[in-house]
């Protein structure tokens, strides 16, 4: 029997007999994407945000209740890949916000692509986030920059696109993968100086390593300020 422990304005915690589980209040009810568990209360339909298969998850699990997203909020997500959190940040933002998927992978683009077809709030872009001055005339000034890039210079890419396209009092979402950064070091030295540079640049407002969920990452929120 799931018992509601909190509520937040874009999503919804239950207390569970298996744990805690974490719910987005779906804009296109009846359709589920990714095998996701669905479930009705009060007469709404809410799908199950699973922190083994998204970051952003994770760090509700952990904790995080200012993830910096917003109802109707424009979204920059960097590394949208076949879409899965990209489809709960599309629950969170609602019908009348956008969510522009950037991802430089056809195989995965032709996925979010499928995905957008229904949900409408959704725009994929087949880009290199490496490269913000490309899509730079395609997209707006957005209230929250996500990334969640597996490459070697992901603090690179998103402090650039953070400056490009972040408003004034914006939200940066950065997930990093050490073992992306460098295998040989520890991955908790690489979050601190990543963030103690991130810190110079914006205000960073939260930071919190992510296992059990995803093992070698953690999670930076910055306000552009």
């Amino acid at each position: 029997m799931s018992q509601r422990i909190k509520a937040h304005a874009l999503f919804e915690i239950y207390q569970e007999a298996r744990g805690k589980r974490i719910f987005t209040q779906s804009i296109l009810p009846g359709k589920i994407h990714f095998m996701e568990r669905t479930m009705r209360d009060k007469g709404q339909e809410y799908r199950e945000f699973d922190p083994t298969r998204s970051k952003l998850a994770a760090m509700i699990m952990k904790g995080c209740t200012n993830i910096g997203i917003r109802k109707n909020d424009k979204i920059l997500y960097l590394g949208a890949s076949h879409g899965f959190t990209c489809s709960f940040v599309s629950d969170m933002v609602g019908k009348e916000g956008i969510v522009f998927g950037v991802d430089p992978a056809p195989r995965v683009m032709r996925d979010l692509i499928f995905l957008a077809e229904k949900r409408h709030n959704i725009v994929p872009m087949l880009e290199n986030a490496n490269h913000p001055e490309e899509y730079k005339d395609k997209i707006c000034e957005v209230d929250v920059v996500f990334q969640d890039v597996a490459q070697k210079n992901q603090e690179e890419i998103f402090i650039k696109n953070c400056k490009a396209f972040l408003k004034e009092g914006g939200y940066g979402l950065l997930s990093i993968k050490a073992r992306s950064i460098d295998v040989r070091r520890k991955p908790k030295d690489i979050f601190i100086e990543i963030r103690d540079r991130l810190d110079k640049v914006f205000k960073v407002i939260d930071y919190r390593l992510l296992d059990p969920f995803e093992m070698d990452h953690a999670m930076i929120i910055i306000k552009k300020q």
